[in-house]
């Protein structure tokens, strides 16, 4: 192909838009059939304001014809007020609400009444778990021999016991001959030969008329402190025997004197009473009255018991 002239040309041809512009107008430019310069487009270029809704469209610089019935007023001039257009506040029954009106889904709250069923249930539950394991475990202490264990805990302690103890501590604070309570040793014995002795059987100890005889006797103290300790004994002369606290020896002698004044040895009319006052402690004390080298032992004893405090009577 050649350059040549391809003839006088129109403005519409050199420029699709000329008719856009005054130099374009001037020459005869014309707006193409088609939007936008586009064949069979639906589109039209309208000014601003021109289009109508609801009215058929007319040709191009031509007045709309109504196309819904008498009435219906033509569109008005660009930049005029709309005569047929109405705010939707002044139609009938005012501007929609926006919002549809809630409707009943038909659907029920939750069962209150099941929930508090099936809670309950759930404690029950627990319970008879609780309570089963209880029974389950005092079953197995029963198969063990129902003994419970009374070995000491490492939060308990235990004095050790006093020397020359034998026998177990006693929470009474008096022992006479019929009691266990007393321990005799070095020929000491329990005899009920001579009236008088206000033991429970009438019994008394006697054989303390040898070295190395003795009467110990082992009790609870309930506190630390100042303490006497009494004997009720028979003597036709005046005797004077050993003491003990604790294995140690005490730092005077018991004596036993004929308070009575008995001058025929009838023993059976010599019953009186003797003291010492020992310092004792809380918890097991053993006390002992025996026959050592240079007392005097002739006695018979028929009881011994403890009081708080330095007294000097019995009773």
């Amino acid at each position: 192909m050649t350059p040549g002239d391809n003839g006088a040309s129109t403005p519409e041809d050199d420029d699709p838009f000329g008719y856009l512009y005054a130099d374009g107008q001037a020459r005869g430019a014309q707006p193409p059939s088609g939007g936008y310069g586009y064949p069979n487009s639906v589109s039209r270029v309208r000014a601003v304001g021109e289009r109508q809704y609801g009215q058929q469209q007319a040709p191009y610089g031509q007045q709309p014809q109504a196309t819904y019935g008498q009435g219906v007023p033509q569109q008005g001039a660009y930049g005029q007020p709309n005569a047929h257009y109405q705010a939707p506040e002044t139609l009938p029954g005012g501007p929609p609400t926006g919002r549809r009106p809630a409707q009943s889904t038909g659907r029920r709250g939750p069962n209150t009444k099941g929930l508090l069923i099936g809670a309950i249930a759930v404690v029950a539950a627990v319970v008879v778990g609780i309570g089963m394991a209880m029974i389950n475990g005092n079953t197995d202490d029963d198969k063990a021999g129902g003994q419970v264990d009374t070995s000491p805990t490492q939060s308990q302690s235990h004095s050790p016991a006093p020397s020359g103890s034998s026998s177990a501590a006693s929470d009474a604070l008096e022992a006479d001959a019929s009691s266990n309570a007393l321990q005799l040793a070095g020929g000491a014995t329990k005899a009920s030969d001579v009236k008088g002795a206000k033991s429970a059987d009438g019994s008394y100890v006697g054989g303390l008329n040898q070295a190395g005889a003795s009467v110990t006797w082992t009790v609870n103290i309930p506190s630390d402190g100042p303490y006497t300790l009494f004997a009720d004994y028979s003597a036709v002369e005046d005797q004077s025997m050993s003491v003990t606290v604790n294995g140690t020896t005490f730092g005077s002698k018991m004596g036993m004197d004929n308070y009575r004044h008995v001058s025929d040895g009838d023993f059976a009319k010599g019953w009186t009473t003797s003291y010492v006052w020992p310092q004792l402690k809380k918890g097991p004390n053993t006390l002992g009255i025996s026959c050592q080298s240079g007392d005097k032992c002739n006695v018979l004893i028929e009881k011994l018991y403890i009081k708080p405090g330095n007294v000097k009577r019995s009773s």
